[in-house]
C-alpha cells in the first residue's frame, strides 16, 4: 500500500525495450487502430471545438483578471496619494489586518480539511481510480483525465464526508503527468503504480467496479467495499471494457441506480469526476436523489422517470446555476463508470 501524504492546500507503462534485449525474430505487425464512425468523428470534431472554445475563454480571463488587478492597484494607490498621513497609516493597518484574517481563516480551513481526510483514511469510505487504461488513450485525453481526477481530489477536500482516494496503475505517462500537477506530491491519497487487484489482494472479496453494463443495482455504498470507477476517456471506442475486465478478475461489479430517478439524454455514463462527486454526495446525504440532481448537469437530463417522478425533484435555481457553472469549467470527455 501506498504511503498517503499531506495535502497543505487545495497504461499500462509503454517503456521501450532495452537496447541490449534482441529483437523477436518474427515480430508481429502493430495492431491497426479501428477507423472512428460517423458519428464519433462528429463527436470528436464537437470536442475539439469545444476545447478551442474553452482555451479562448480561459484566456479571456486571464487577461479581465490581469486587467482587474491592475485597476485595484491602481485605485488603492490613488485612495493613498489623497489621503493624509494619519489616514494613509490607518488604510494600511486595516488592509494588513484584513490580509491576516484571510490567513488565519485558510489555515484553519486546511486544519479542518486534514482531520476530515484522516478521519476517510482511517474509517471512510474507500475510492478507487483505476487509470490501468492509459496505454489506450492519447496524450491529450490522458491529459483530461488528469484534470478529472484534480477535480476528484478538490471536491472530496471540500466534503463534510469525504472518502479515501486511491489511483491504481499509476505508470508512464498518466504517472508523469500527474506528477505536473501543482502539489501533486503532498495529496492526501493512495498511490499506487499498481492494479487494484493486487495491491489490495487481501480484500479482493471487497472490490466493486462501477460500470453501467453491470445488471446489478447499486442501493447503498457499504463501508467494507471498496468501489473503483474506470478511468477512461472515450469511452465509445471501448464499450464494454470495465465489465470485461471486472469479469476476467473475478470482482464484483455494480451501476448507480440513475435510471431510478432520472432520465438520461443519451446513455448513463458519466465522468471520472461526476462519478466521484456523487459518492461523495451520497455519503454526505445518504440521498440518491439529492446526489444525481446536484451532480448530472441539466444538459445531460431529459426529465423525470414518469414511473416515479417523486424521486425526482429538481434543484433549486441557485444550486443549479451553481453547479452548472463548475461543471462547464470541466473537461467532458466521456468514459465508463
Amino acid at each position: 500500500m501506498a504511503a498517503a501524504t499531506e495535502n497543505d492546500d487545495t497504461s499500462l507503462d509503454n517503456h521501450l525495450k532495452p537496447d541490449s534485449e534482441p529483437a523477436p525474430a518474427n515480430p508481429s505487425p502493430p495492431a491497426e487502430e479501428k477507423p472512428l464512425s460517423k458519428n464519433a468523428q462528429k463527436r470528436q470534431l464537437k470536442q475539439q471545438r469545444y476545447e478551442a472554445k474553452k482555451a479562448e475563454k480561459k484566456a479571456q480571463e486571464k487577461e479581465h483578471k490581469r486587467k482587474e488587478g491592475e485597476r485595484k492597484h491602481k485605485e488603492w494607490e490613488e485612495t493613498l496619494a489623497n489621503a493624509t498621513e494619519e489616514e494613509r497609516l490607518k488604510l494600511i493597518e486595516s488592509r494588513r489586518s484584513l490580509r491576516k484574517e484571510r490567513m488565519e481563516k485558510r489555515s484553519e480551513e486546511k486544519e479542518k480539511k486534514m482531520e476530515r481526510l484522516t478521519r476517510a483514511k482511517e474509517t471512510g469510505q474507500n475510492i478507487v481510480v483505476d487509470v490501468d487504461f492509459a496505454h489506450l488513450m492519447s496524450e491529450s485525453e490522458i491529459s483530461s483525465l488528469v484534470q478529472q481526477i484534480m477535480y476528484c481530489y478538490a471536491v472530496n477536500g471540500r466534503s463534510s464526508s469525504p472518502c479515501h482516494m486511491w489511483l491504481t496503475g499509476v505508470q508512464g505517462e498518466m504517472s508523469s503527468q500527474l506528477d505536473k500537477l501543482p502539489g501533486f506530491e503532498k495529496w492526501f491519497i493512495e498511490k499506487e503504480s499498481r492494479c487494484y487487484i493486487e495491491a489490495m489482494a487481501d480484500r479482493k472479496e471487497n472490490l466493486v467496479y462501477l460500470t453501467a453494463d453491470s445488471e446489478t443495482v447499486l442501493e447503498d455504498l457499504d463501508p467494507k467495499d471498496i468501489y473503483i470507477i474506470g478511468g477512461l476517456v472515450d469511452r465509445n471506442r471501448f464499450k464494454g471494457i470495465t465489465m470485461t475486465k471486472a469479469q476476467e478478475q473475478g470482482i464484483r461489479t455494480a451501476k448507480l441506480p440513475i435510471g431510478e430517478y432520472m432520465k438520461m439524454s443519451s446513455s448513463q455514463v458519466l465522468t471520472v469526476n461526476q462519478v466521484l462527486e456523487i459518492l461523495v454526495k451520497f455519503l454526505e446525504t445518504r440521498d440518491w436523489k439529492t446526489s444525481f440532481f446536484t451532480v448530472i448537469p441539466q444538459r445531460k437530463r431529459t426529465g423525470v422517470d414518469p414511473a416515479d417522478s417523486s424521486k425526482s425533484e429538481p434543484l433549486s435555481e441557485e444550486h443549479q446555476e451553481e453547479h452548472d457553472d463548475l461543471l462547464e469549467r470541466k473537461k467532458m470527455m466521456n468514459h465508463p463508470m
